[in-house]
């Protein structure tokens, strides 16, 4: 995705309140977000405290960016961060459909004509 990020302290890990100042996100949205993205797992300290990393981070962001700028749900934004680690955008997945239209027309009118020719003589 083309967004660019916010300066990233040269650091391999961030606190909860850290990663949620940078991202400018309530703790508690990132807390959300955890449950609802199975990529985004942060490692736990001894005491059950958060240790975000750096692609942790930029994968908040990128949830971010999906969620507020681009206004998706947040199964919408499960959907689009999916097919991105699949590697099949939405955008190419519809303009492919839109050209398969034709085609499946043809199929299925050449689909009708062969149960015709099966009815008629198959008897």
């Amino acid at each position: 995705m083309n967004m660019e990020l916010p300066f990233l302290p040269d650091r391999d890990f961030f606190t909860m309140r850290e990663a949620a100042r940078l991202a400018q996100v309530p703790p508690h949205t990132l807390r959300y977000w955890e449950t609802r993205f199975g990529e985004l797992r942060p490692a736990r300290r001894a005491g059950g405290h958060r240790r975000y990393t750096r692609a942790d981070l930029e994968l908040v962001l990128e949830i971010k960016d999906l969620v507020h700028r681009r206004r998706m749900t947040v199964a919408g934004a499960r959907r689009a961060l999916l097919e991105r680690r699949r590697g099949t955008p939405a955008d190419a997945r519809s303009a492919s459909a839109a050209d398969a239209g034709p085609a499946l027309k043809l199929l299925r009118e050449v689909k009708k004509e062969i149960k015709m020719l099966v009815d008629e003589f198959g008897r």
